[in-house]
């Protein structure tokens, strides 16, 4: 009987071992899921923690819960991966073959990239939003912060869900308004980017937001150290922003297992594969999905759902000795909350940005696209209980297609879309 090993109990590995596991019955394929914990976290709940929107507790299950029936899930660190004898090493000295490997291991955050990140200031005036110890500790802090300069620092890109950082910015301008005190905090948006975000028409749209609600933006600042003893962002450069609370985002690396599994992966340890088929570029029978894959995409939950039906569809080929299909565009959507119970809504692949217009499509699309709507903000809260119910069990959200379709989308000429 064939093996397919998955590294990453989260949100790619369950998924995928899910889909694998309702195609193929138990006595016909052996599904093993590594992780080195059993808490799987719904990490967009966490950007709402330190706004009092979130219990850090409600976002938390059991991984091994969210497998199906049949499928072995084993708690245990990876040391490395053998691609040429197809082989996992365990942390424990184990070790276990496989026919095929999905490797969907998350990002790790590399703090050390930023000298003096978690030194002096940590958990006092400069925090993190990325795990639930970080949130609630932000939490405390934003709930007694009264006046002063609020400053949101993206270190640098890669980072998982590229607009959680302006989603924090509009979630702290309105979560200040509540209190009264705006009026008495400065906020700033500190990034290294030339603007608001990677594609140019969302961009213009959230830059002109943040500009709407009186949040600064300070673009091209490498940040190159964070000084929390006396309150100063300092870049390459050597300019400086100088802030009374941080909340800065740090740099987002692969799992450390990949940097010592010869060839697996590149300079920040996400595991190269091909951006169409999600193959490994070390080996035919090795495949990476979600955060843990050097794709010119967004880290983002959508992302990873929508690479779950090519991934799939290439392990089964990999399995019967085929060659890959390149199925994959790229395709991301993701809400970003904008305060006031309102949020935007994106959606784009490797050839076209963000654009207006309406989601799924022109006419019965129910969702604005790149336009604030209350409709979107319901949306964002609905995921959750899809995440648990539909998404992870491995069914197909209606209406969701893997392939991004321009149905409803008003492309510029240039980008060859129709109006």
């Amino acid at each position: 009987m064939k093996r397919v090993a998955i590294i990453g109990g989260g949100t790619g590995g369950t998924l995928v071992a899910n889909r694998l596991r309702r195609q193929h019955p138990a006595e016909a394929l052996e599904i093993v899921v590594i992780d080195r914990d059993d808490r799987h976290v719904y990490q967009p709940g966490l950007l709402f923690v330190p706004f009092g929107l979130e219990d850090p507790d409600g976002i938390v299950r059991s991984r091994r819960a969210q497998l199906h029936a049949g499928i072995e899930f084993r708690q245990a660190e990876v040391d490395r991966v053998d691609t040429a004898a197809s082989t996992v090493h365990l942390g424990d000295g184990e070790s276990l073959d496989y026919d095929a490997l999905v490797i969907a291991s998350g990002a790790k955050l590399l703090y050390e990239e930023t000298e003096g990140l978690r030194g002096a200031g940590w958990d006092e005036s400069v925090f993190g939003f990325y795990s639930a110890a970080d949130a609630t500790a932000l939490r405390e802090a934003l709930t007694g912060f009264e006046r002063g300069h609020l400053v949101v620092n993206l270190v640098d890109m890669p980072i998982k869900c590229p607009v959680a950082p302006l989603e924090f910015c509009f979630l702290a301008d309105w979560f200040l308004r509540e209190r009264g005190v705006r009026d008495q905090v400065e906020i700033t948006y500190v990034t290294p980017l030339d603007a608001a975000f990677t594609k140019p028409v969302a961009a213009e749209q959230l830059g002109g937001m943040l500009e709407q609600r009186g949040i600064g933006l300070e673009t091209e600042f490498a940040t190159g150290r964070i000084d929390g003893a006396e309150h100063r962002l300092v870049s390459w450069d050597e300019r400086e922003v100088r802030f009374d609370l941080a909340v800065v985002i740090p740099l987002h690396g692969g799992a450390p297992f990949v940097e010592r599994s010869p060839g697996l992966g590149d300079d920040l340890g996400f595991v190269a594969v091909d951006v169409r088929t999600l193959q490994s570029k070390v080996a035919p029978n090795v495949f990476a999905i979600g955060d843990a894959a050097s794709l010119p995409t967004s880290k983002a939950g959508s992302a990873t759902h929508f690479e779950a039906e090519t991934l799939c569809a290439n392990v089964e080929r990999a399995l019967d000795g085929q060659e890959p299909r390149g199925s994959y565009d790229g395709h991301v959507n993701c809400f970003i909350e904008s305060g006031f119970h309102k949020a935007l809504l994106i959606d784009f692949n490797y050839e076209v940005e963000p654009l207006p217009g309406r989601y799924p499509e022109a006419h019965l699309g129910p969702l604005p696209l790149l336009r604030e709507s209350r409709l979107n903000h319901l949306g964002k809260l609905a995921f959750q209980p899809l995440y648990w119910h539909v998404l992870l069990p491995g069914r197909e959200i209606p209406g969701v297609g893997a392939e991004m379709s321009m149905a409803g989308k008003h492309a510029p000429p240039e980008q060859g879309g129709q109006p």
